[in-house]
């Protein structure tokens, strides 16, 4: 009783990031840009190290943000100006995360910040953080699922760019870069795959199922939660994606 009293927040969490996660995820693989998210990511977290080295922390959910917003409109002009957009994207993730590396080289704990940036522990999560964060992705899920599907152009594209920066700005101060990224593309590459059921609905059971088996090994076995999640998630997308591409060619045969 006292683990679940303990852990509940942790994994309402969770079902939450793969979730929203999902919703974006399933749109970035249709339309072949992987590496947005990522770029995203280590942009908003530039900001987040830029308030923990200078400032103390302070500002940290506005300058994550700012950043955040600031990378999801590059990358929008992008999508409509810049030949061969995935990497010129890489392009950015890679100025991301250089960025952060000589920002948090400032810092003592530069090494531990990185970490921590790139995969937290979600596993303590507090009730506070919990509503706070579920309160930004509901909201982005009525966008997503109410307005997005009835705009068109670059107004689609803005508001697609900026509901993923909004999630991104929370989602890497909860969970971290790479364990975003990883709940991004993972179980939505695997619901793409199969055709049995419907994408958004498989990948989105998948990816709970991953990462609550993630959150019980870090808990038992004492082992780093972001990086189990990012393990596990990982591992189990890459043998279903294995199994199904088994049985397309069996089947083409």
């Amino acid at each position: 009783m006292q683990i679940i009293e303990l852990l509940w927040p942790a994994f309402i969490l969770a079902i939450a990031l793969v979730f929203v996660h999902t919703i974006f995820g399933i749109e970035i693989i249709k339309r072949g840009v992987i590496f947005t998210d990522l770029a995203i990511g280590q942009i908003a977290a530039s900001g987040m190290a830029i308030s923990i080295a200078f400032m103390d922390g302070a500002y940290q959910n506005v300058m994550t943000l700012l950043f955040a917003i600031l990378g999801a409109l590059i990358i929008t002009w992008a999508t409509k100006r810049v030949e061969k957009v995935e990497a010129f994207i890489g392009l950015l993730y890679a100025l991301g995360i250089s960025s952060i590396m000589l920002i948090l080289a400032q810092s003592a704990e530069g090494t531990e910040l990185f970490s921590k940036l790139s995969a937290a522990d979600i596993l303590f999560t507090s009730s506070e953080d919990l509503y706070k964060d579920l309160a930004i992705y509901v909201f982005v899920s009525f966008v997503m699922f109410g307005i997005y599907s009835r705009v068109g152009g670059i107004k689609k594209e803005l508001l697609f760019f900026m509901m993923l920066a909004l999630t991104v700005t929370f989602s890497v101060q909860s969970a971290g870069v790479l364990v975003v990224f990883a709940l991004l593309i993972a179980p939505s590459y695997i619901g793409l795959l199969q055709v049995k059921y419907n994408s958004f609905a498989f990948a989105t059971i998948f990816g709970s199922f991953t990462i609550l088996l993630s959150l019980a090994l870090s808990y038992n076995y004492d082992l780093p939660t972001g990086y189990t999640i990012i393990f596990c998630v990982t591992s189990l997308s890459l043998l279903g994606v294995i199994f199904l591409s088994t049985k397309v060619v069996e089947n083409r045969k």
